[in-house]
């Protein structure tokens, strides 16, 4: 076992059952232009991010471990989203709509693509997910299943929304879940310190934070011993 100091106490995992989920990590939440842009959002906050994702990806693949993707959007006859996604709010455009990426969280468009930083390699998984969580209509549980995955270790955007949607509904499978503090993001800072407080609160009721620096000495630590 690995031993962590995390937040609200220290987090364990077996080296052989941990996997990542990287949430989201796409041009349209990321890149002005984007969909999250076009939201009035300053994406400079989840481009501040990138550096840090991309060292944790890189410690998963030199230990071996899996690595999943995800990528929020719809088929391009927006079959799969709902009306009351698409119409709420007022962004200066639509999931759907044309933009300077191809069409806004649309399968295929550059925009929906993941930023070229932490492209996914040959072997690892990419989800392609309609909704905020990323159990919900797709294969991840399957994944892990075959995987034997009993241990999560998450990363992405944004904290308050996709990725603590997707913490909550690994708790409720019964997954014992890392949230990695300084490689998730929020557009709004009071909802990512909101959203870390109630993953950890009472004992960590949905699971546990650290920072990356933490996880990388306990693996570095590990393997010495």
């Amino acid at each position: 076992m690995i031993a962590i100091d995390a937040e609200p106490f220290a987090y364990t995992f077996p080296p052989d059952k941990v996997a990542l989920i990287v949430i989201d990590m796409q041009r349209d939440f990321v890149e002005p232009g984007g969909f999250g842009h076009t939201l009035g959002n300053d994406v400079t906050r989840l481009q501040a991010i990138v550096p840090t994702v991309a060292r944790l990806i890189a410690l998963f693949r030199a230990n071996g471990w899996p690595v999943i993707h995800t990528r929020e959007g719809h088929k391009p006859d927006l079959s799969d989203c709902p009306p009351a996604k698409r119409l709420r709010g007022a962004p200066s455009l639509r999931i759907g709509d044309a933009g300077p990426m191809g069409r806004i969280l649309i399968h295929g468009e550059p925009g929906h693509g993941i930023v070229s930083e932490l492209a996914p390699i040959d072997g690892e998984i990419v989800l392609d997910k309609p909704g905020k969580g990323a159990f919900y209509a797709t294969s991840l549980g399957d994944d892990l299943a075959r995987l034997g995955a009993t241990h999560l270790v998450l990363a992405g955007v944004t904290t308050e929304v996709c990725v603590q949607t997707t913490m909550r509904e690994a708790n409720d499978r019964g997954f014992e879940c890392l949230l990695v503090e300084d490689a998730t993001e929020s557009y709004f800072p009071a909802f990512k310190e909101a959203a870390l407080a109630m993953v950890r609160a009472q004992g960590g009721i949905v699971g546990w934070t650290a920072p990356l620096s933490s996880l990388e000495l306990a693996v570095a630590t590990e393997s010495v011993s």
